[in-house]
C-alpha cells in the first residue's frame, strides 16, 4: 500500500560519491521530490563524503532540482574521500551529520562510497544507500544506474569504429571501462559485433587474440575490432596496467593502457595495421538515456520510502521490476560478469 502523505519533520541529507555518470540527478530529483512532498528537509552535502567532513552543504528545494532530470554529472560535485581512513574521520563525520541535524543520510555511490555508508551505519548514523556505477557490479541489484547510458555510449563509438577499421583494413582496439568486472565490454562488444571481447574475469592470452584475428583475414574478413575491459589482465603484464602509481583512497590504482598494449602487441605480431581508441571517461558523461531516468527517479523516491519505514544500513535495488531495499554489507560484494552471458556474447566472436 502507498505511504499516507503526512507533514513530517525530518531532515534527509542527500551526496554523490566517487566517480560520476549518468543519472545522478535525477536520483537527487526523486529524492527531493518525494521528501518534500511529505514536508521533510532535504540538505545536499558536496564533493561526497569530504562535505560531511567540511559541513559544507546546502538546502535542497523542489525549485533547485526541477530541470534536473536530463544533466549528466552531478549537481552536488563528488570525490573519492574515505572518511574511514582519516584519523578520527568518522567521528567528525558523526559529529557533523549531528550538528545539521540529520535524521537520515542517502549517500549515491558504488562499493567504496557504500562501503563507508555500511562503517558509518554500525556507528549509528541512519542510512539508506542508492546504487551508482557504470560498470553494474554491485551485488544484490540486478542492474545499477548509468550503466545502460554507458552502453548506448559504448556502441555508439564501437559501430563507428568498425567503420573505420573496415575503409582502413584496420584492427581496432576499443578500450571500454571495467575494473574489476566485464560488465560493459561484454554488452558494448556484444551490441556492436566485436569480435574479440577481453574481461578481468578471463585472463587475456594474447597469442589466442593474434590467432582469432589472423583467420578472421584467412576467411577474408579485412578488419578486426577488439573490445577490451581497462582491468583485464595480460600475459605480458604482471597485474593490470596501470596509468600511475598512486594509489586513491579506497587503494585503487589508476588503471589505464591496456588498448595501447594490445594494439602494439597484436601489430608487433600479427604485422596488420593496428589502432587504439580509449572510451574512457566519455562513458560518464552527458545525460541519461530513457532507462536510466527512470530507474534514477524510481531509486530516489524508493530511498525516502526506506527513510520513512525507518530502515537503515539498506541499498535500495533493483529485483525484477520491483525495487527492494537490501543490506549494504551483502550489497557492496562485487558482482562478477555472468559467465552464460560472456559465453553468449562469444557465440558471434
Amino acid at each position: 500500500m502507498p505511504l499516507e502523505r503526512v507533514r513530517e519533520s525530518m531532515k534527509i541529507g542527500v551526496l554523490s560519491g566517487g566517480g560520476d555518470c549518468a543519472g545522478i540527478n535525477a536520483v537527487i530529483r526523486g529524492v527531493v521530490r518525494r521528501a518534500t512532498s511529505f514536508g521533510m528537509e532535504v540538505v545536499g552535502i558536496r564533493r561526497g563524503w569530504a562535505g560531511l567532513l567540511e559541513s559544507d552543504f546546502s538546502p535542497l528545494t523542489y525549485d533547485d532540482v526541477a530541470d534536473a532530470l536530463a544533466i549528466g554529472g552531478t549537481l552536488l560535485l563528488t570525490s573519492r574521500t574515505n572518511p574511514l581512513r582519516k584519523e578520527g574521520g568518522a567521528e567528525l563525520v558523526m559529529k557533523n551529520a549531528h550538528d545539521m541535524g540529520l535524521d537520515a543520510l542517502v549517500p549515491i555511490g558504488g562499493e567504496d562510497t557504500l562501503g563507508v555508508a555500511h562503517g558509518l551505519a554500525e556507528r549509528g548514523l541512519k542510512v539508506v544507500g542508492v546504487p551508482k556505477t557504470i560498470d553494474n557490479d554491485l551485488s544484490e541489484t540486478d542492474v545499477t544506474f548509468g550503466f545502460d547510458s554507458a552502453i548506448n555510449v559504448a556502441v555508439e563509438a564501437i559501430d563507428r569504429m568498425r567503420t573505420t577499421g573496415a575503409s582502413h583494413e584496420r584492427v581496432m582496439v576499443v578500450e571500454v571501462m571495467g575494473r574489476d568486472a566485464g560488465w560493459i565490454a561484454t554488452h558494448a562488444g556484444m551490441a556492436g559485433g566485436a569480435h574479440v571481447i577481453l574481461v578481468p574475469e578471463e585472463p587475456v592470452n594474447i597469442d589466442e587474440v593474434c590467432d582469432a584475428i589472423v583467420a578472421r583475414r584467412q576467411r577474408g574478413k579485412n578488419f578486426s575490432l577488439v573490445v577490451v575491459a581497462e582491468g583485464a589482465r595480460v600475459a605480458v603484464q604482471s597485474g593490470q596496467v596501470t596509468a600511475a602509481e598512486t594509489l586513491d583512497q579506497f587503494g585503487h590504482p589508476k588503471l589505464g593502457g591496456i588498448g595501447q598494449l594490445l594494439a602494439k602487441e597484436i601489430e608487433k605480431r600479427t604485422n596488420l595495421e593496428t589502432r587504439e581508441v580509449v572510451l574512457g571517461h566519455i562513458l560518464r558523461g552527458g545525460s541519461p538515456s530513457a532507462y536510466d531516468r527512470v530507474l534514477s527517479t524510481r531509486l530516489g523516491v524508493a530511498a525516502v520510502d526506506a527513510v520513512r519505514r525507518g530502515e537503515s544500513d539498506v541499498m535500495v535495488a533493483l529485483k525484477g521490476n520491483r525495487i527492494v531495499t537490501v543490506g549494504l554489507e551483502d550489497a557492496i560484494r562485487p558482482k562478477k560478469l555472468d559467465a552464460e552471458l560472456l559465453a553468449v556474447a562469444r557465440i558471434f566472436t
